[in-house]
């Protein structure tokens, strides 16, 4: 009996290992996918395969040990966005590698009632494809890759701008603010306009309304990634033409329904249900994400609105129903290199639901994306006064009066500082609602947003803008189909841009606006100084001892530098007047030679 129960042993055939694949580009800072053949379910199964499963895979480098555990999801049959599925086994893990070498991985699949919203790793069950491994091999940063999979994953460091981990480069931003239902796509699975009647009130037809982006058909490229034999034309070519002007990040909104403004963005499988999601719309989401990594667009994703942001979930607070949520979208999208979380527009919550909320998504994000919330309007700075110093927040969302966004940006890098956390100052919205940044059309000069909100906020030592377009002219917050009808804005947000990356070390630099009256300056005193004169003429600039050049940049029109002769200090001197246009607004820089 024992030498048969050995035998038995012995000669039985091993369990073969859970299958998986390894899928991507295996190189540093590309998203690497791995598959396994998990429980065959469906969006509606019982038990829930969002809820009542929980993939978790962790990856290690062989060389150092170092260690990234990565949220998994359910995937359907793993092309839903090609094939709308709602059924299948495959469970994925999207991980981004941060060093080239061997790495290895180790998934834990389990089942329990809610499993997926705890944090223990050994609650609920192991199902029977638990322990799927393998490992793969990554190359080296590219450094041709296209947009950010050459620079790398966008971090907090501990300073007032966010920098590139390949290249260390700081992060200036210039985007879009509007459409803010941006994902409101009509080609996107499931994605319908819910109440046709309230957009009505924001100059629309007063009928179903979702975007087309028509106008942008022809900015889209032969190559560029489509789904279901061409869909997705327009929205990637409306982001072509974003990016061929030089901006770098989107704003955009995953949820406006219950009472949300517009009622068209949700990732569930119907705007009734909360806990069960649209594996294939979300899959489309990715392959648009994954379009802005190649041209160099931020995802700016704002989680909530200030209609919603106490209704997810029947409450406040970081309730069942918001800990799925945000773990879903974690595990979806936070592979992507340049991402914001933003716990929501114009946000109501208290500070506790807050913290609770942004240490949450910390617990969850492999890549420790940053954190920001943003302000209702012209609060700004009190409204972060809870937040300063918390470990889970890294940057501002402001929105204000467009003549506070320079004053905003000292105080706010001040008071931060002060709390003992940096923040990056950004500006993402500029009143009033109804108007916002107008279009060329209306407003051909756009002389207030450029001298106000762009320059302040960047010689205040802020991070930039995105540009908010308000309800009451065509191509406005809800309905934009067309980003040309702000082209020059778009034109002037590059010049400013172009001036502060080419032309100044202005991470080490700091807002002196003291050193020259009726002027905005940023100073490495004694080496650099930035002024801009927003209502043009001259002025004095108090010097630290030595011989500085003196060069002229047109913000309206951008170009090359233009002489302006060379100052001593030390000592208040005059400027001098500008090359043209004196009453106009000009930027001036002096260096040390």
């Amino acid at each position: 009996m024992r030498f048969a129960l050995a035998c038995l042993l012995l000669c039985a055939p091993a369990l073969a290992a859970p299958s998986a694949q390894v899928s991507g580009v295996l190189k540093a800072w590309h998203s690497v996918t791995v598959s396994i053949a998990g429980p065959g379910l469906g969006e509606d199964s019982n038990p829930n395969p969002f809820l009542d499963y929980r993939l978790t895979v962790t990856f290690t480098h062989k060389a150092t040990g170092a260690q990234t555990v990565v949220p998994g999801f359910f995937a359907a049959d793993g092309q839903a966005a090609e094939t709308s599925a709602t059924k299948g086994d495959q469970w994925q893990a999207r991980f981004l590698p941060d060093r080239p070498g061997l790495w290895t991985y180790q998934a834990s699949l389990r089942t329990g009632p809610a499993v997926a919203l705890s944090q223990d790793p050994q609650a609920g069950q192991p199902t029977p494809f638990d322990g799927a491994h393998g490992e793969f091999r990554v190359a080296p940063a590219d450094p041709k890759a296209p947009g950010f999979l050459a620079q790398g994953l966008l971090r907090y460091t501990g300073e007032h701008y966010l920098r590139f981990a390949a290249t260390g480069e700081r992060y200036l931003k210039g985007g879009a603010d509007s459409p803010e239902n941006f994902l409101a796509y009509y080609e996107f699975d499931q994605t319908f306009d819910t109440d046709a009647a309230f957009n009505e009130g924001r100059n629309t037809t007063g009928k179903a309304f979702v975007h087309h982006y028509e106008p942008h058909a022809r900015d889209f490229k032969p190559g560029d990634p489509t789904w279901q034999h061409g869909k997705g034309k327009n929205i990637l070519g409306a982001l072509n033409y974003l990016a061929a002007q030089g901006m770098n990040s989107v704003y955009f909104l995953t949820y406006n329904i219950d009472t949300g403004d517009g009622k068209d963005v949700w990732p569930w499988t119907s705007p009734q249900v909360r806990d069960r999601y649209d594996v294939s719309k979300l899959d489309q989401w990715e392959l648009v994400f994954s379009h802005m990594d190649r041209l160099g667009l931020m995802l700016h994703v704002i989680l909530h609105e200030t209609e919603n942001d106490r209704k997810l979930g029947g409450g406040p607070g970081l309730n069942p129903v918001r800990k799925l949520y945000l773990r879903e979208l974690v595990a979806r999208f936070s592979h992507h290199p340049a991402l914001v979380w933003n716990l929501g527009e114009e946000n109501n919550m208290p500070d506790p639901d807050r913290k609770e909320i942004a240490a949450w998504i910390r617990t969850l994000d492999p890549n420790r994306h940053p954190i920001t919330v943003h302000t209702h309007n012209n609060r700004v700075p009190d409204f972060y006064n809870g937040l300063l110093g918390d470990p889970n927040f890294e940057a501002t969302s402001n929105q204000e009066d467009m003549r506070r966004y320079n004053s905003s940006a000292i105080a706010l890098r001040e008071r931060s500082a002060g709390a003992g956390r940096k923040w990056v100052v950004f500006g993402d919205e500029q009143p009033s609602a109804e108007t916002g940044a107008l279009p060329d059309a209306v407003d051909p000069s756009h002389d207030i947003p450029r001298t106000q909100a762009l320059w302040g906020n960047l010689m205040g030592g802020g991070s930039g803008v995105e540009w908010y377009f308000g309800y009451k002219y065509p191509n406005m917050d809800l309905n934009c189909e067309d980003w040309r009808s702000r082209g020059l804005m778009w034109d002037q947000t590059r010049h400013a841009l172009r001036f502060f990356r080419q032309y100044l070390p202005f991470w080490e630099m700091s807002p002196a606006n003291h050193l020259a009256p009726g002027a905005l300056v940023l100073a490495k005193p004694g080496s650099v100084y930035a002024v801009y004169l927003p209502h043009g003429g001259s002025t004095q600039l108090t010097l630290e001892a030595g011989r500085y050049s003196v060069e002229w940049y047109n913000p309206r029109t951008g170009g090359p530098l233009q002489k302006g002769g060379t100052l001593n200090g030390p000592g208040a001197r005059t400027l001098g007047p500008p090359p043209a246009d004196p009453g106009a607004d000009w930027a001036v820089l002096l260096k040390r030679n």
